[in-house]
C-alpha cells in the first residue's frame, strides 16, 4: 500500500493538537489534511502551528471538502455522536474519540446510523489496545505464565478542579468516568475478553457542577472480577495490575504511554520480578494507521460500534448502581 487516508480533524482539542495530529503526520498511511473549528482564527494558528494544509471556520465546510476520506472526532463528549453522525452522512469514515456516546441510547443510535453506510468505517479511539505493552500483556496472560487469571486492580488519576474545564461541565458530557474510567472498563472487557455479569459502583460528586469526580467500582465477570478508581480531583498517578494463580503483571504506564521513551511491564512469579521492555512507539499513530489500513484494504475495523455500545451499557449500570446502590445485573445482548 503507497496510499495514505487523508484525514480531518473536528475541533482543536488537547488531544489532538498535542497527541493525535503529531502522531498521524509522522504515521505510515494516515495524513492531516484540514482542521476546523468555530474559530477560524484558532483554526489557522493550528494549521500553521502544526503544517495543516488547510483550515476552515465550521465543521460543516470541512466535512464538505471532498479530499477528506475520514474525520477524527475529539470534540467535546456530547458532540461525538451529532458530529460522527454528520460525518457519516457526508461520506467520511469516523474515527471517534472515547468514550463514544453519553450513554448507550445514544451509542445505539450512532450504531443504527452507521448500517446506513455499510461501505463507511467507524470505530472508537481507545489507542491503548494498539500499545504493543497491552498486546504483550495479553500475549503472556494466553501463555499461561500467570496462571488462570483471576483479577484484575486499575487506578487513574489527574488533578483538575477549573470550572472551565470540559471535565468539569456535566452538560458537555464531564466526569472522571467518562473521561477517564472509560478506561478501566475497556481494559477489563479487553483482558478478560468477556463482558461483565453484574458492576458495583460508588460515586462521589462534585456539588456545584454535579459531575462525578471521583468513582470507584467493581465488574464482576464468571471467571474473576475488575476494581477500579478513577479521579479527577487526585494527584495523577495511573496503573494496573493483573493478578492470576500463579503470578502478577504490573503495567507501569497504562494508559498515557510515553513517545519518546521504552515502557516497562513486570511479570512477577515464584519470587522473582521478570522487566520487560517495550520500544519506542506512538500508540496514537498506530491506531491511524490500523484504522487507515481497515479502509485502504476494505476490511473490518478491529473494534466495531457493537463493542462501543457494549461498553457503554457497562458505565450506564456503573452510573444506576452508584444511584440505586446496589449490584447491577448487565443483560446480555443478542
Amino acid at each position: 500500500m503507497n496510499k495514505k487516508i487523508r484525514f480531518g480533524v473536528l475541533g482543536a482539542a488537547s488531544i489532538a493538537v498535542e497527541s493525535v495530529i503529531p502522531a498521524m503526520q509522522k504515521s505510515n498511511f494516515s495524513e492531516v489534511t484540514a482542521i476546523a473549528s468555530r474559530n477560524l482564527e484558532k483554526a489557522k494558528t493550528v494549521s500553521q502551528k502544526l503544517n495543516i494544509k488547510k483550515y476552515y471556520g465550521s465543521y460543516e465546510e470541512l466535512l464538505a471538502d471532498k479530499e477528506i476520506d475520514a474525520i477524527y472526532n475529539p470534540l467535546p463528549n456530547h458532540l461525538h455522536v451529532p458530529w460522527s453522525v454528520k460525518a457519516l452522512e457526508a461520506g467520511k469514515h469516523v474515527l471517534c474519540e472515547k468514550p463514544i456516546a453519553l450513554n448507550a441510547a445514544q451509542a445505539q443510535e450512532l450504531l443504527t446510523v452507521s448500517k446506513k453506510f455499510p461501505r463507511l468505517k467507524i470505530t472508537e479511539a481507545f489507542m491503548y489496545r494498539f500499545h504493543p505493552q497491552w498486546i504483550k500483556t495479553k500475549t503472556l496472560i494466553a501463555a499461561g505464565e500467570i496462571g488462570e487469571l483471576q483479577t484484575i486492580q486499575t487506578f487513574f488519576s489527574y488533578f483538575d478542579n477549573n470550572p472551565e474545564s470540559i471535565v468539569n461541565i456535566k452538560e458537555f458530557g464531564g466526569g472522571a468516568m467518562p473521561d477517564i474510567g472509560c478506561y478501566p472498563v475497556s481494559l477489563s472487557r479487553y483482558i478478560f475478553n468477556k463482558e461483565p455479569k453484574k458492576v458495583s459502583a460508588h460515586i462521589i460528586k462534585y456539588p456545584v457542577s454535579d459531575v462525578d469526580i471521583l468513582s470507584s467500582g467493581i465488574l464482576v465477570f464468571n471467571n474473576g472480577t475488575s476494581t477500579f478508581t478513577t479521579s479527577i480531583r487526585s494527584a495523577d498517578f495511573q496503573r494496573v495490575n493483573i493478578f492470576g494463580t500463579l503470578g502478577e503483571i504490573e503495567i507501569e504506564i497504562p494508559f498515557n504511554a510515553p513517545n519518546h521513551k521504552p515502557t516497562n511491564i513486570y511479570l512477577k512469579k515464584a519470587g522473582k520480578t521478570q522487566k520487560i521492555k517495550i520500544e519506542i512507539c506512538d500508540q496514537y499513530g498506530i491506531e491511524a494507521d490500523e484504522f487507515a489500513k481497515t479502509i485502504l484494504e476494505n476490511r473490518d475495523v478491529d473494534y466495531p460500534l457493537e463493542d462501543a455500545l457494549k461498553q457503554m451499557q457497562i458505565i450506564d449500570a456503573i452510573y444506576s448502581s452508584a444511584e440505586k446502590n446496589k449490584f447491577i445485573e448487565i443483560e446480555e445482548k443478542k
